[in-house]
């Protein structure tokens, strides 16, 4: 199937993408607060050699579509981040909109580097990657009618985006870092809320300091995940460092709301993250990507039969471009209850083999994406014109500032490790459309790192 460049024609799909009916007031702090987000994440498997990509190339690279996204959404994210994209990459695009679907695309020579629909606006954040205070301005200002804020990623450890100073290379350049943040909020109407996503210092002192300059940028959140630059997702996340850092910027009172990210498994884990943390809200990566219904208190089990499909379905209603609602697709892996050894290899086998969406009929047929599409607009207008989703996420109690828990060890007046009241959930036994080995970690990125 030839890579299409440009949006179908009418006659070639006809219908009519619905439209979102409910207008919605500009994001605050408060919108920040008391969810899950999904975070921004890119797809790496297509890039063969990312340490020599240059922005162009990366831009070309970005495959995480819009159905994840607006998926998420439906099943509980309160905001969801669109993937890092260059400033210089979307700064050579066309705007263009699929006069059936509706669904906004920023072509580049020969890919969209950026693809939205206007009923994800209310919650989407775009994340922009950058070294130049200039460049992340004009950047903004080609996608700013389409989103609702933006955010600078300071965390993506990868070389792809810190060989030009971007991504965690902004982290030792603070000065850099922070002109980019003041350049964006200055030039951004204030309706366009401006934030940061960073990764912690080796020193939390030297982290604190660093949040301090942040915050007093103008941002309206901050989030933080919770590694370092040089640790990687097989290491554990050292969340008990971000408790002193909410505090530190609660005290500050300028009411910026701080978001935890890594290791959050999903809805009931999040009560975890946030009572260890404090934490007004948790942003989940990895287990988004494998399952997202993960914002729902009731996730869905048996992905093969339950979601994949519908994702497939959506994908060809939507029009999106079949390698990468392939790649998605593949990525899917939970806990199985009912379904049977040969169903999850017949869909798997079917996916893999597919040049295109025609050849999995046998497998998903009926072609009822208009029914999913219909269904996640139904859940978004739900919302009744806020951001909250209909199952908020529950009240935690969160630790208090100034009483540490008979169990916390301390060092030298350090925290040392938290033990949190709430058991961490068990993880059941999961595949990947049929295999029990997971996916390879370098196959997708949480591109703030």
């Amino acid at each position: 199937m030839s890579r299409r460049s440009q949006p179908p024609t009418p006659e070639s799909s006809p219908r009519i993408a619905k439209k979102p009916r409910l207008e919605y007031p500009p994001l605050t702090a408060e919108d920040y607060k008391d969810g899950l987000m999904l975070a921004p994440m890119v797809r790496s498997g297509a890039c063969k050699d990312a340490h020599a990509a240059t922005a162009t190339a990366f831009a070309d690279w970005i495959r995480t579509p819009v159905l994840t996204r607006l998926y998420s959404l439906k099943h509980g994210a309160k905001l969801v981040w669109g993937p890092e994209t260059v400033d210089k990459a979307i700064l050579h695009t066309t705007r263009v909109v699929d006069p059936v679907t509706g669904v906004i695309s920023y072509h580049g020579k020969s890919k969209p580097v950026f693809t939205t629909h206007p009923i994800e606006k209310p919650f989407l954040i775009y994340q922009i990657g950058s070294a130049d205070p200039a460049l992340a301005v004009e950047a903004a200002k080609m996608v700013m009618n389409d989103v609702s804020g933006f955010d600078l990623n300071c965390g993506c450890p990868k070389p792809f985006s810190t060989h030009s100073g971007m991504g965690a290379a902004l982290l030792t350049n603070p000065d850099l870092l922070c002109s980019i943040l003041t350049a964006l909020r200055a030039a951004m109407p204030p309706e366009l809320t401006i934030s940061a996503k960073i990764r912690l210092l080796p020193s939390q002192e030297d982290t604190l300091k660093l949040v301090e300059r942040i915050i007093n940028t103008g941002v309206t959140a901050l989030t933080v995940h919770c590694r370092t630059r040089n640790q990687r997702m097989k290491e554990k996340a050292t969340i008990e460092r971000l408790r002193e850092i909410v505090q530190f910027v609660e005290r500050m009172g300028k009411g910026v709301a701080v978001i935890e990210n890594g290791d959050c498994l999903g809805y009931e884990d999040s009560k975890r993250v946030r009572q260890v943390t404090g934490a007004h809200s948790a942003m989940i990566a990895t287990a988004a990507e494998q399952n997202p219904t993960c914002f729902s208190p009731t996730p869905l089990k048996d992905l093969e039969t339950t979601f994949v499909p519908a994702y497939i379905r959506l994908g060809k209603f939507l029009n999106n471009h079949w390698s990468s609602t392939k790649f998605c697709s593949t990525q899917f892996r939970g806990i199985h209850e009912s379904s049977s050894r040969n169903d999850l290899k017949t869909l798997r086998e079917a996916i893999v083999r597919a040049k295109g969406y025609a050849d999995l009929d046998a497998v998903v047929a009926p072609w009822t994406g208009a029914q999913e599409w219909a269904e996640i607009v139904d859940a978004i207008d739900r919302r009744a014109g806020q951001r909250a989703p209909p199952h908020p996420l529950e009240d935690v109690a969160v630790l208090a500032p100034a009483v540490l828990p008979a169990s916390e060890a301390t060092v030298d007046g350090e925290v040392e490790e938290i033990v949190s009241p709430v058991a961490t959930p068990q993880v059941a036994s999961v595949s990947l459309l049929g295999l029990d080995a997971p996916p390879p970690a370098s196959q997708t990125i949480d591109v703030a790192g």
